[in-house]
C-alpha cells in the first residue's frame, strides 16, 4: 500500500496532466475528474510553503521601490511594503554561481563554479587574453545536497519552473531532488520570449527551446506561461507543502516585450530618465504582472498566510547593448553584470515571511544569496546538523526579518571571485568588511578601495590613501581564497607568444 507522500505525489501528476492536456482530454475522456485528496493522509500541522522567485538580470535600481524612473512595479512594490526589502544583498557576478549558491548555500569559489555554465565549457578557446581562466566546474555536482533535497524528505513536493543553467542534462533539476521541472534545461537564456519558444540563439547556429510547454498559441509570452505552469502547481498541490522555485528567463536577452507595452513606455519616458530602454521596461513591466499573479493566486489558494516569498535578481543589470542599444542602468552604482563594482553584484531582494511578520522594513544590513538557504531550512523547520552548518556559507536571515538583528550571526565580511574575463571586466576579486571594499584585479595586481557609505558610486579610489587598511584588507582576500580553495587564473601561453 502506498504511503500518504506517494499518493500525493502520484495524485498530483496525475492533476497537473489533466490540467495540461486540458480540453483534449476532456473530449476524449468525457470530463474525467481526478480524485480528491484524503484528508487523513495530510498532517493537521502543515508546514509553510515557501515560494523562491529568480528575476534574472534584474538590476538593483530596476524596480519602483529601488528608485526606478522608467520602470512601473507596483506589485513588487507592494511586496516590499510587506515585508522586508534589503538594500545591500549581494548576488555573484553572472547566473550560475548566484544560483549553485542559492541551492546549497556555498560560495560559487568554493563550489569551483565561478562563471556561467556554458562559458565553463569553453576555456580553450579563450587565446586572446593576457590570463586564462581556471577550469571550473559546469555541472553542479550530485554529492552536494540541494534545498530541495533538504525539504523533499521533509514532506515538501519539491517543483522547478523556469531557467535552471545548473548543468547538462544529467545535472538537470530532477536530478538534485526536484519533483518537478517545467523549462529547466542548460541554456541560460531562450531563443525568443514568444511562442513556441525555440529557434537559432542569437547569430549562432545553435537552435534552442524550452520543453515542457506545449499547447501554446501565437503571442503567448514566456514569462505569462511559466507563471500558469507554477499556478498549476500549487493548484494541484492540494495539502502538501510545495517548495516552488519559479526561475523567469526575464529580463535576461533576447530583449523582447509585448508590443503594446513598449509602445506604452515609447511615449512615457523621459529624456531626464536614467532608464531610456521601453523595450527592457516592458519585459520588467511583465515579470512584475506575474509576480502579481503569483502572489493573487496564493490569496486565492488561502495560503498566503502560510507561506515564505522570495524574489531576488541572480546578478546586476545588464548594462551593455543588445542590437545597438544600452539594456538598462544601474544608477547611481557603477557599471553593471560581471563586474564586481556594486552595479555588477548588489541586487534587488524582497523577503515576506509567512504571516507577514516584517513590514515595510528597509534592512540595510549587507547579505548575500548564500544566506537564502539556510532561510529556508529555518522557515521550514527543517534541523541541519551543527558539522554541516560549519560548512555552509549563508546564515539565516530570519532574525533581520523578524527585527531581531542582535540574534542574527552575521557575517565579518562579504567575498567575490570572478577569475574570468567579461566586456565589463579582468579578472578580479574583491572583500567588503563594513563600509569598506577592496577590489584586486588580478591581470595588473591592481587595487582599488572605496568607502561605500560616502561613496556608493565607487567614484574616489582610496588605495594610496589607506594603504594600511588596502594592505589589512588585501590579506584578508588572500587568506581567504586559500580556505575555501579559491581557483586562481594563470599566464597564457598563446597570448604570451602573439600579444
Amino acid at each position: 500500500m502506498k504511503d500518504s507522500k506517494t499518493t500525493l505525489f502520484v495524485d498530483l501528476r496525475v492533476r497537473l496532466w489533466v490540467s495540461w492536456a486540458g480540453p483534449f482530454l476532456a473530449i476524449v475522456l468525457g470530463g474525467v475528474k481526478t480524485r480528491t485528496v484524503n484528508a487523513d493522509d495530510v498532517s493537521t500541522e502543515r508546514p509553510p510553503n515557501l515560494l523562491l522567485v529568480v528575476i534574472d538580470d534584474l538590476g538593483w535600481s530596476d524596480l519602483g521601490c529601488y528608485g526606478a524612473d522608467l520602470h512601473e512595479t507596483p506589485h513588487l512594490d507592494r511586496l516590499a511594503e510587506q515585508g522586508g526589502r534589503f538594500s545591500a544583498a549581494y548576488a555573484a557576478p553572472v547566473c550560475t554561481p548566484s544560483r549553485a549558491a542559492i541551492m546549497t548555500g556555498k560560495h560559487p569559489a568554493r563550489l569551483h563554479m565561478t562563471v556561467w555554465s556554458e562559458a565553463a565549457r569553453q576555456r580553450s578557446s579563450l587565446n586572446n587574453r593576457p590570463l586564462l581562466p581556471p577550469v571550473t566546474r559546469a555541472d553542479l555536482p550530485h554529492h552536494e545536497r540541494t534545498l530541495a533535497e533538504w525539504l523533499r524528505p521533509a514532506g515538501y513536493l519539491t517543483a522547478h519552473v523556469g531557467k535552471w543553467h545548473l548543468g547538462d542534462s544529467s545535472h538537470y533539476p530532477e536530478t538534485q531532488g526536484f519533483d518537478l521541472n517545467v523549462g529547466g534545461t542548460h541554456w541560460g537564456a531562450p531563443p525568443t520570449f514568444f511562442f513556441p519558444y525555440h529557434g537559432r540563439w542569437s547569430n549562432t547556429e545553435e537552435y534552442r527551446y524550452v520543453p515542457g510547454l506545449p499547447w501554446g498559441k501565437p503571442g503567448e509570452y514566456l514569462t505569462d506561461r511559466l507563471t500558469e505552469e507554477a499556478l498549476k502547481i500549487l493548484e494541484a498541490a492540494g495539502d502538501q507543502p510545495v517548495f516552488l522555485s519559479v526561475n523567469y528567463y526575464a529580463v535576461h536577452t533576447p530583449i523582447e516585450a509585448k508590443p503594446e507595452l513598449v509602445a506604452y513606455y515609447q511615449k512615457r519616458r523621459s529624456p531626464d530618465d536614467q532608464h531610456q530602454n521601453p523595450t527592457y521596461a516592458a519585459m520588467v513591466q511583465t515579470v512584475d504582472e506575474n509576480v502579481g499573479k503569483l502572489l493573487a493566486g496564493l490569496d486565492r489558494l488561502e495560503i498566503a498566510q502560510n507561506t515564505l516569498v522570495v524574489v531576488v535578481s541572480d546578478n546586476g543589470g545588464y548594462i551593455n547593448d543588445y542590437r545597438g542599444v544600452p539594456v538598462t542602468t544601474n544608477h547611481p552604482l557603477r557599471s553593471g553584470k560581471g563586474s564586481l563594482y556594486e552595479g555588477g553584484i548588489r541586487v534587488p531582494l524582497i523577503i515576506r515571511l509567512p504571516g507577514g511578520a516584517a513590514n515595510e522594513a528597509v534592512i540595510d544590513t549587507p547579505v548575500t544569496l548564500m544566506d537564502l538557504f539556510p532561510t529556508f531550512l529555518d522557515v521550514a523547520g527543517v534541523a541541519v546538523e551543527p558539522e554541516l552548518i560549519e560548512e555552509l556559507d549563508g546564515k539565516s536571515l530570519v532574525p533581520l526579518l523578524d527585527d531581531e538583528p542582535s540574534a542574527w550571526a552575521g557575517h565579518d565580511a562579504l567575498y567575490w571571485h570572478f577569475p574570468h574575463d567579461y566586456p565589463t571586466t579582468t579578472p578580479v576579486g574583491a572583500i567588503r568588511a563594513g563600509n569598506w571594499k577592496l577590489l584586486e584585479y588580478f591581470e595588473d595586481g591592481r587595487l582599488e578601495l572605496y568607502n561605500l557609505a560616502r561613496d556608493p558610486g565607487e567614484l574616489e579610489n582610496l588605495a594610496s590613501a589607506q594603504p594600511e587598511r588596502t594592505a589589512e584588507l588585501h590579506q584578508q582576500l588572500i587568506d581567504w581564497r586559500a580556505r575555501v580553495d579559491a581557483q586562481m587564473p594563470e599566464p597564457n601561453p598563446a597570448y604570451l607568444a602573439n600579444p
